[in-house]
């Protein structure tokens, strides 16, 4: 069975209209920004489990009536077809890694620093790196939730979170994947990017997002067991806010090497496949020439089945990965 989130979608504004109130006024009753409930009201984000509940609650009608276009069988069997689609990526018995290159100015490269965070307060102890001190690019907290992040020069900018603070929030306020991809539609978004995630569950997608839109892909919707991301947008919806007149950093190459080899491989991925791939042995990937200024700074893998940790610290091409055990998660 397959739901019709369009009619779900329908069904939400409709309902939503006839009791009277705003997309606005929804959202403040659900803690969410007039954005999210857009988004789902015109079928471009899934909601999630919790959060249908929640929006048949505040507008006095049950599920059933919100989801009678998709249902054929009873209302349990409807309940977990949506929970199955709507935990947002697929779970995979192979290896759960997340692997980020990152690369950056040498010039200043003396002053990145690899931090852990051990917080209180109801927010979650992480370890991440980062260029810029209190934000983070990439990490991977307590509960086993990695994020990293690749920046996209953007066309335009609003007020909110800016790119590395994104991560260190979803860092700090999130168990998951699932949790953090429905507390992205809740941020106001000011800078571009795409952001990867990975949890100890076997969930992983990556996400593109701007001031304007927020896209994410899920390895259940295009049959592959990998996702990948460079400093470009890919989504047909997010392509036309790329701007082709700055330099990017190869982002196109890198992001061809990086498919090409996933694609080739076809499945089996493990630690000594992300390494050789994070250190350029399938393709330009970190192979700068450093007298331009520019390089691989560090490189990392989170191993999220073993709950491990891989570093290099500079070019993955020139230094080896070593594990990092100061944080366990």
């Amino acid at each position: 069975m397959a739901i019709d989130y369009e009619s779900l979608g329908k069904r939400i504004a409709n309902a939503r209209k006839q009791t009277g109130i705003t997309q606005e006024a929804l959202g403040e009753q659900l803690n969410m920004t007039r954005k999210h409930i857009s988004v789902i009201e015109t079928a471009i984000n899934r909601p999630s489990l919790d959060t249908l509940v929640d929006i048949a609650n505040a507008l006095n009608v049950s599920a059933d009536d919100l989801l009678v276009d998709s249902l054929t069988h009873s209302a349990s069997t409807a309940d977990s077809e949506i929970h199955r689609l709507l935990l947002d990526c697929n779970t995979t018995e192979q290896e759960i890694l997340l692997g980020r290159n990152s690369d950056f100015l040498t010039e200043i490269e003396r002053l990145n620093q690899n931090v852990v965070y051990k917080l209180t307060d109801g927010v979650y102890s992480f370890t991440g790196n980062t260029t810029a001190f209190v934000e983070i690019e990439d990490g991977v907290n307590e509960h086993g939730l990695a994020v990293g992040l690749t920046s996209v020069y953007p066309n335009q900018c609003k007020p909110g979170f800016n790119a590395g603070m994104i991560v260190r929030y979803l860092l700090e306020k999130c168990k998951n994947v699932s949790e953090a991809v429905s507390c992205l539609y809740q941020l106001p978004i000011a800078s571009a990017q795409t952001l990867t995630l990975a949890d100890a569950m076997g969930t992983i997608t990556v996400i593109e997002c701007n001031a304007e839109q927020i896209k994410v892909e899920k390895t259940l919707n295009n049959n592959l067991s990998f996702v990948c991301a460079t400093n470009t947008f890919h989504f047909p919806e997010m392509i036309g806010y790329n701007n082709d007149k700055i330099d990017n950093w190869f982002a196109e190459e890198r992001y061809q090497t990086l498919y090409s080899a996933f694609n080739r491989k076809n499945g089996g991925f493990n630690l000594p496949f992300a390494e050789k791939l994070l250190s350029g042995d399938y393709g330009f990937l970190c192979q700068y020439d450093r007298s331009t200024g520019k390089d691989t700074v560090w490189s990392v893998i989170y191993d999220m089945k073993r709950h491990k940790i891989y570093r290099s610290e500079g070019n993955p091409g020139r230094h080896k990965f070593k594990e990092d055990t100061r944080f366990q998660f």
